[in-house]
């Protein structure tokens, strides 16, 4: 028996910055276009909705910080929104991520999605889990403009994201530099805040060609996009990305990781818009990167397989696999 469309659809969010923030922002918008009501939660709050928690008619999308709620849930889609790391997380905090997804697939009321194939691969094959649908992140609606024809002046090597060890700006900052030497007129913007900042900053003293922008809202970001000649990310791990396909609509060329989800936002443009250096981030490979691509000239780039809606029917879709009582047909994930 299938279920009916959801009478409301529950999204627990993320921190103030980062790409789950992003990816519930894109998904509240995409569920409002269908008509179907929808909130966003932090992921504490998720026990103060007890009672839509345990209502079938209502879909509950968890973000991976709040899947531990996933056994007392009826008709819950838990996300796997990244793959677990020990040496970042710890040890327990790992073990506690992965037990969690366990529970996930346990639950009868909840599935396991993940949100790209590098993840999936990586969840299946070292901790055995069941990933019940692969269903990539949306972009968010200021991104769904093509700046093809724009006349703008592109300026900038831009980075957009948290400011974490984990991003490795640490590591591209000496190439970065190398590249403005290279180039006169170049800058670069690295927006953003976070842990590292502090330590960035200093990397970066008394170079004016670097400028550090803070936390912008999504219209500022497409801005500054529009005025980079190349978005640059370091993270070799990076589950999806959605910042690369972000930086590609507004037609800025990429540099990345040969690594990571990230590959698979636009796999077409690999060498092309997109210019990869090697996963171990060494300066020679990342500098030669760059170069590429302040050269290429990159081709507008489809979102549409991107679009709040087309990925909210995504959801839907998934959705399905739920009877009317809210429990998963485990068989339809396998």
């Amino acid at each position: 028996m299938e279920s009916a469309l959801p009478a409301k659809v529950l999204i627990t969010g993320g921190r103030e910055l980062g790409g789950v923030t992003s990816f519930a922002e894109g998904l509240r918008a995409g569920f409002t276009e269908l008509g179907i009501p929808v909130e966003v939660i932090s992921p504490s709050r998720i026990f103060l909705h007890w009672s839509e928690l345990r209502n079938p008619r209502i879909l509950k999308i968890l973000s991976t910080s709040a899947v531990f709620a996933a056994p007392l849930a009826r008709r819950a889609i838990c996300m796997a929104h990244g793959v677990t790391r020990a040496y970042l997380q710890g040890l327990w905090k790992m073990m506690a991520v992965v037990g969690t997804f366990k529970l996930a697939n346990a639950s009868c009321g909840a599935q396991l999605v993940a949100v790209s194939d590098y993840v999936a691969a990586h969840l299946q094959t070292i901790f055995n889990l069941r990933i019940d649908a692969v269903v990539r992140n949306p972009l968010r609606p200021a991104f769904l403009e093509s700046a093809e024809h724009l006349s703008t002046e592109r300026i900038f090597i831009t980075y957009v994201g948290v400011l974490d060890a984990v991003k490795n700006l640490h590591l591209l900052l000496p190439a970065m530099r190398e590249i403005l030497e290279e180039n006169p007129g170049l800058r670069v913007c690295i927006a953003g805040d976070g842990p590292q900042r502090a330590e960035l900053e200093g990397l970066a003293t008394g170079d004016e060609r670097i400028e550090f922008a803070g936390v912008l809202d999504p219209s500022q970001v497409r801005e500054k996009l529009r005025r980079s000649r190349v978005f640059i990310s370091g993270t070799p791990t990076e589950a999806l990305g959605i910042a690369y396909l972000e930086a590609l609509s507004q037609g800025c060329a990429v540099a990345m990781p040969a690594a990571g989800g990230g590959l698979e936002i636009a796999p077409e443009q690999i060498g092309r818009g997109i210019q990869l250096f090697s996963a171990s981030l060494d300066r020679v490979s990342v500098v030669n990167a760059l170069r590429m691509a302040l050269v290429s000239a990159p081709k507008a780039v489809s979102v549409a397989t991107y679009a709040p809606r087309v990925v909210a029917e995504a959801y839907l879709a998934a959705d399905t696999r739920f009877s009317a009582r809210g429990s998963f047909h485990a068989e339809a994930g396998r």
